[in-house]
């Protein structure tokens, strides 16, 4: 792939926004200001791994023609020899970084997130096993940083959840867990097995990115809201107050409920927050439908139904089957080291779109 033109093309750019930021009448439009601001720092980055990449790219063909006239037996040839193959490393590696700069980047990257796990097939045990990932995301978020906020949640009778939904603030949070969305498989012995056989069971995970109030506009008499009585665990404030917020969105019937505050306006406001996470998902949803031909192969599709992962625990293997990559190293996966798979996926990810752009 030629990547001169692309970086040509992003060092124009780069002075486009450098000028318009400029301007002093960009500060009249505070969501445009903050639009150009992300994409200077983008196209920065970009432009200097580009110079970079263009340097390495000169500094290999003069050492390729060195080693060519001076020959491998020689002093100066052996030395342009060791040269030639650090600079091969070093093109392939910024290659990579100027690739990754030519796909667009999503909007919805940048979002804070919203998960929601919901146990599956296998009872009590889908419902600890929801409870182990959700224990999972809240040790790989804290390790990057990240802020975990609870907002609902069903418990179950042997200390798992029936569901539980948090949001997730940082940095670059969707971009990273968004390919979490699936059905996740756990083969294991249960707790409440008395022969020691394996069971299998599932747990889904929504991974939502947080919608704004520009994204999604919902209208006061589209809302059916009430109001009722918090049960579970969470002190006499929760359990005697009407703090408990429930929404229904009549044109859609999706239905949401926040119970996690005492405050009724604090549930009213993250329920409203959820509403509209998953009022976007569906909208996005249906565009992506309309390009259905062009991405069935990307990953990260969001599809409900498939099963995205298997955790095997008797033999310490996690599998992830959209991109065929086996860890064996379950049992610090699990304790929240995500990015041996993470990481993979969002690097198919790129390569796939990229040989979209390229065809």
């Amino acid at each position: 792939m030629n990547l001169r033109p692309y970086i040509e093309k992003f060092t124009r750019r780069l002075a486009e926004v450098e000028a318009a930021l400029s301007d002093p009448k960009i500060f009249e439009n505070k969501q445009r200001y903050q639009e150009l601001s992300r994409e200077y720092s983008r196209l920065k980055d970009l432009v200097s791994r580009g110079g970079d990449y263009l340097k390495t790219l000169n500094d290999l063909q003069s050492n390729r023609a060195l080693l060519q006239s001076e020959g491998q037996d020689s002093e100066l040839g052996g030395m342009a020899k060791d040269e030639v193959k650090r600079l091969e490393s070093e093109e392939r590696r910024l290659a990579v970084d100027v690739q990754r700069g030519v796909v667009p980047p999503d909007p919805t990257d940048s979002r804070n997130t919203i998960i929601e796990i919901r146990a599956g097939a296998g009872g009590s045990e889908s419902a600890l096993f929801a409870a182990d990932l959700y224990r999972m995301y809240t040790r790989y978020a804290e390790a990057r940083g990240w802020k975990i906020e609870n907002l609902d949640s069903s418990p179950s009778d042997l200390g798992g959840f029936k569901e539980v939904i948090f949001s997730v603030t940082g940095t670059d949070v969707y971009r990273r867990l968004k390919f979490e969305s699936g059905v996740h498989r756990v083969q294991r012995i249960p707790a409440t097995e008395a022969q020691g056989r394996v069971h299998t069971s599932t747990a889904t995970v929504a991974v939502l990115p947080e919608a704004e109030e520009v994204d999604i506009e919902i209208k006061p008499d589209e809302l059916e809201i009430t109001v009722c009585r918090a049960s579970g665990p969470g002190g006499q404030g929760v359990n005697t107050t009407d703090s408990a917020v429930q929404i229904v969105h009549k044109p859609t019937g999706l239905i949401v409920r926040c119970a996690d505050q005492r405050s009724q306006q604090k549930n009213k406001a993250r329920a409203l927050t959820v509403l509209r996470s998953r009022l976007l998902e569906r909208k996005i949803g249906e565009e992506d439908a309309r390009y259905a031909a062009q991405r069935r192969a990307q990953v990260g599709t969001g599809e409900r139904s498939e099963k995205i992962r298997t955790y095997n625990f008797p033999q310490n293997r996690v599998t992830d089957h959209r991109i065929e990559i086996t860890l064996y190293n379950l049992s610090a996966f699990i304790e929240g080291d995500l990015d041996p798979i993470i990481e993979p996926l969002m690097s198919h990810e790129i390569e796939t779109r990229l040989a979209a752009i390229q065809t």
